[in-house]
């Protein structure tokens, strides 16, 4: 299930890369590129806006630990060629009393603080929420009692789709259809 789940984030992100220049993006400098300050090279190298993968990040977790959340788990190992361009957050097994609150809670922080929400989704008691910000896109999930030990399974991926980040997803997705196949 986590496999399926990383590469409908990867071909959600490269469906993203696709089409992110077809309105326009204002923060971008003629080159493609959005400045950025702080942050490293490498972070900076695939953003297709003004966020670096550090601001992200932080951004996640404040918005998830202002809901209750204790702290983010280590999720599945990113692949060395991603590790510049996405970021995965689960909660921790701990969870707070109504981890459906605390995600309700952690998407409005996170839009309050600018990100954009560009579709929602409810199947029984699962939602899937989709946010945009400079040159960022987070796919959320919460789906009660959907781990193993029983506990629900809180996600939040971020992927910058910038140009820098295309080919790597691109070439991790073809991979991990080779590896079904």
């Amino acid at each position: 299930m986590r496999r399926a789940r990383w590469a409908a984030a990867a071909a959600g992100a490269v469906l993203l890369v696709a089409g992110c220049d077809s309105e326009g993006d204002s923060a971008r400098t003629p080159g493609g590129d959005a400045p950025s300050a702080g942050g490293s090279a490498a972070a900076k190298a695939g953003s297709g806006g003004s966020l670096d993968i550090e601001v992200v990040r932080k951004q996640l977790d404040t918005a998830a630990t202002k809901a209750g959340y204790a702290a983010r788990q280590p999720a599945d190992e990113i692949p060395e060629g991603l590790k510049s361009c996405t970021i995965r957050w689960q909660a921790v097994s701990a969870k707070p009393a109504d981890s459906r609150k605390s995600f309700d809670a952690t998407v409005a922080t996170l839009v309050e603080g600018g990100w954009k929400e560009t579709g929602r989704a409810e199947e029984a008691s699962t939602v899937t929420v989709g946010m945009d910000k400079g040159g960022w896109n987070i796919r959320a999930w919460h789906q009660p009692e959907g781990r193993v030990d029983g506990t629900d399974a809180i996600s939040f991926i971020a992927n910058d789709t910038g140009p820098a980040c295309e080919k790597p997803f691109q070439d991790d997705l073809a991979e991990k259809t080779k590896s079904k196949g």
